[in-house]
């Protein structure tokens, strides 16, 4: 770790990911400030130790006085995935929330390793025209109202072709990506913007997929494997216990190459606006059905709905940077609280494009509890206790017809 040295120039620590906008700052805030900089990675997942490596590379190749790595991904889970995964949450019932949700996290980071290495400036890249921009600001302002927090990308409007025109002047390095794309990598996902995004009419193209590109070139035969849960965290692939970490890294692996998880989501930005992102989600789109099936399973109707009133409010409060607002914790005390026996194994059948759910087991089965099957047999009641409940059920709406004059009062 490199500390602030006395008499020096005070470093500026930048929230560094290797992309197009952080990689830019690194040159730019140094002439600009004619201060050293010092860059930061948060690793909330998709970060292999050559990816890594390249990563410190690039921000020396770029000028930065020192790199710093910090492996947050099982504290990502512990205070955010687990509660997605809970309340099976999706935004406009279908993104998972693949990257925004990592952006506390990587701003709570950012702010404590700025305060262990006696450092009072801070920057990262976001725009003025994107969600992180709050999230990061929020987060910051919460953690550390003194920190100085810089944002020149946003501030200066700079564009991406700009951006690319000063590394390439300088002969600096470009991310693999150029101007092109935008790619943001973690732990539940990949999100991959472009100019197709920027409209509602068309996909991104093939080459432009990270995690599933070509993947219905030649189409994979189907497999099965089952999906292990504790109290509603994931604990097992195929039989084999892993932490939570590990098993969503291991099902990625395993349903990617089918193009499971990929899709494109159009929905309310934070600052009013409308967004579209393609993402890769393939951890997460097994995972939410997965679970969701073994709920159905173990928890009773009303614990599933109340959950559900929560879930969408909660995946916007993650999804808006709003994780330190206390409310979240009273949500994620119900979330677990709902989970006790929420354990059990899932099958799934991955195949080309989709995850089907199989089967499900659990030790607390609500269907093994009752003496009744489904359509087949009573159990803990009678034919005429079946007759009455359909009687009584039926009382309301009798009663809103006779009371409109449609029926006869007397029968």
């Amino acid at each position: 770790m490199t500390a602030t040295k006395p008499g020096a120039a005070s470093p500026i620590l930048l929230a560094f990911s290797g992309g197009l906008d952080t990689s830019f700052l690194v040159p730019w805030l140094k002439e600009t400030y004619n201060r050293p900089v010092l860059t930061l990675t948060v690793d909330t997942g998709g970060l292999d130790a050559e990816a890594a490596k390249v990563l410190e590379q690039r921000s020396r190749q770029l000028g930065a006085a020192g790199h710093h790595l910090v492996d947050a991904r099982q504290r990502y889970f512990e205070q955010v995935l687990r509660f997605l995964v809970m309340g099976n949450v999706r935004r406009g019932q279908l993104y998972p929330l693949c990257v925004g949700a990592e952006r506390a996290i990587q701003a709570q980071t950012l702010a404590e390793q700025a305060s262990k290495l006696g450092i009072g400036t801070v920057a990262h890249g976001c725009t003025a025209a994107g969600n992180d921009q709050v999230r990061f600001e929020v987060a910051l302002r919460t953690l550390a109202p003194g920190l100085e927090s810089l944002a020149p990308v946003r501030d200066q409007a700079f564009k991406r072709p700009e951006q690319l025109k000063f590394l390439q002047d300088r002969k600096l390095p470009v991310p693999p990506f150029g101007a092109a794309y935008s790619v943001n990598r973690g732990l539940w996902g990949v999100t991959i913007g472009g100019t197709e995004t920027l409209t509602s009419g068309d996909s991104i193209p093939e080459h432009a997929w990270v995690l599933s590109k070509g993947a219905f070139d030649n189409p994979r035969p189907a497999e099965r494997h089952v999906v292990g849960f504790e109290q509603g965290v994931p604990c097992s692939v195929d039989g084999e216990l892993l932490d939570p970490v590990a098993v969503i890294e291991k099902i990625e692996s395993l349903a990617a190459p089918f193009g499971i998880g990929r899709g494109i989501h159009l929905g309310d930005t934070i600052i009013g606006t409308k967004g579209r992102v393609a993402y890769e989600a393939p951890a997460a789109e097994v995972l939410l059905n997965a679970h969701r099936e073994l709920e159905k399973l173990t928890l009773t109707s009303r614990q599933q709905r109340i959950k559900e009133t929560l879930a969408a409010p909660y995946g916007d409060l993650v999804h808006e940077g709003q994780n330190l607002d206390p409310v979240c914790r009273d949500i994620e005390a119900l979330l677990v609280s709902s989970q006790q026996r929420a354990t059990g194994t899932v099958k799934v059948l991955l195949r080309p494009g989709s995850v089907f759910v199989e089967g499900v087991d659990s030790p607390y089965s609500l269907m093994k509890a009752s003496k009744g099957v489904y359509g087949e047999a009573t159990g803990e009641w009678t034919p005429q206790d079946a007759l009455g409940f359909s009687k009584m059920v039926a009382l309301p709406c009798m009663f809103w017809e006779r009371a409109g004059g449609r029926q006869d009062s007397a029968k």
